[in-house]
């Protein structure tokens, strides 16, 4: 069974980026995680623990401003935290690779998948929070928290997964503006699962419905999980997604 091995690399922006490998066969499997969530999580250390088993390459990693890498959280957007994504894929794994994405990161993975389509073979979404810049967190901020937000160029708002409250800034919002994807056609031709709790209170299930319907790919899948949540990382949960990701490995050629 293949060791696991830390290590770091400078972004575009010059943080150095932790991550965490596992050398295997491919396709490789590529965690992103959500926002303001680090490489320690359920679901990371799972599928971690799965491609070990199945002798696949994997890599989780900390987004600038997270967890074990450099930077400071305010100062990250959806621009760099997707060339973060980049810069690992390009320079860390080789050859075919699926992307797994949690909230956030399901947004990312589709962003990469369309920069680099000769390299993706397949997307796994859960919950994914595509455009949530302006679909959600837009939408639900008060009159005052806008207010303050363009004054104060951040605002925080208490979180109902963490202690320390989510902080957005006014250069998340208008970053993520440039990288909308719910207003076109997505041109993805790869498999595409997307993962979903009916209870979600963070991002609608109908969200991943939409976007299957903006995929160009006839590939995709939806599972709804009727009594699942935002995080899907109940034993079930984590199940259901291991098995959606052994399907895309069985069916990617190496």
């Amino acid at each position: 069974m293949q060791e696991s091995i830390p290590g770091s690399i400078a972004s575009p922006s010059g943080n150095q980026i932790a991550y965490v490998r596992t050398n295997g066969k491919t396709p490789g499997v590529i965690f992103c995680g959500g926002y303001m969530s680090d490489m320690t999580g359920t679901k990371a250390l799972s599928l971690e623990a799965l491609c070990r088993e199945m002798n696949h390459s994997f890599l989780r990693f900390d987004y600038s401003g997270h967890g074990a890498s450099g930077g400071l959280f305010k100062d990250g957007t959806i621009s760099s935290w997707t060339q973060d994504t980049l810069t690992v894929l390009d320079k860390i794994v080789t050859g075919p690779q699926i992307l797994v994405g949690s909230s956030m990161g399901g947004w990312i993975i589709l962003l990469v998948a369309l920069a680099r389509k000769n390299r993706v073979q397949g997307l796994v979404g859960i919950a994914p929070a595509a455009d949530f810049t302006q679909r959600l967190l837009h939408e639900e901020l008060t009159c005052q928290q806008l207010t303050t937000l363009h004054r104060d160029g951040l605002i925080k708002i208490k979180s109902p997964y963490d202690e320390d409250p989510y902080v957005f800034t006014k250069a998340l919002l208008e970053d993520g503006m440039k990288h909308r994807i719910l207003n076109r056609t997505i041109e993805l031709h790869c498999p595409v699962r997307f993962l979903h709790g009916m209870q979600d209170d963070s991002v609608p299930w109908q969200y991943s419905l939409e976007l299957a319907n903006s995929l160009s790919s006839n590939d995709v899948e939806i599972t709804l999980v009727k009594d699942g949540d935002h995080r899907l990382s109940e034993e079930d949960d984590i199940a259901r997604l291991r098995q959606t990701v052994v399907g895309l490995i069985e069916a990617t050629p190496a």
